[in-house]
């Protein structure tokens, strides 16, 4: 009994641990095709991957947008064949204990040269479907006050006016 117990938990633990690398596998695998997608501007495939109720923040202050404000967004940039083309560098996905609902975060090679994504995934029907998405831009420590500067001037305005929002 006592050899046998070890091997009992090793088993266990195995069949946990392929069963999460495949679910990892089917994430990635969305979410690769979700990028796919918008470099190859195909607005359905984009779109068919976010669920109805779908959040979806831009790199810009003022872009927070559910999915039908994000389609009237983007479908300018798909009619002209030309969205937005991010390559995965590194991806960590996590998931909730009973394996319908998965957050990520990912650094992206872009035209904006390293973003960031994160999100949350659920599980809908047999298929991972994007319920909510930030991208951000990197900022390297050192250039922050650089940055801090250009950004200043454009957003002084926008934190008054969210400010007088919350009163």
């Amino acid at each position: 009994m006592k050899k046998i117990f070890p091997f009992i938990l090793f088993s266990i633990f195995t069949t946990i641990s392929n069963a999460q690398s495949d679910v990892k596998t089917e994430i990635n695998k969305t979410l690769d095709a979700w990028h796919k997608a918008a470099a190859d501007a195909n607005f359905k495939n984009y779109f068919d991957v976010l669920t109805d109720d779908a959040i979806f923040i831009g790199t810009d202050a003022t872009e927070n947008w559910n999915k039908a404000a994000f389609e009237a967004f983007a479908k300018p940039y798909f009619d002209k064949g030309k969205a937005w083309n991010f390559t995965v560098l590194e991806r960590h996905i996590y998931f909730s204990l009973d394996k319908k609902m998965a957050w990520f975060d990912e650094l992206l090679d872009t035209q904006m040269k390293i973003c960031r994504g994160s999100g949350v995934l659920v599980l809908l029907n047999g298929s991972w479907k994007i319920k909510h998405y930030v991208l951000s831009m990197t900022i390297p420590n050192d250039s922050s006050d650089e940055v801090i500067k250009i950004k200043s001037p454009i957003e002084e305005s926008l934190i008054t006016e969210l400010k007088n929002k919350k009163k």
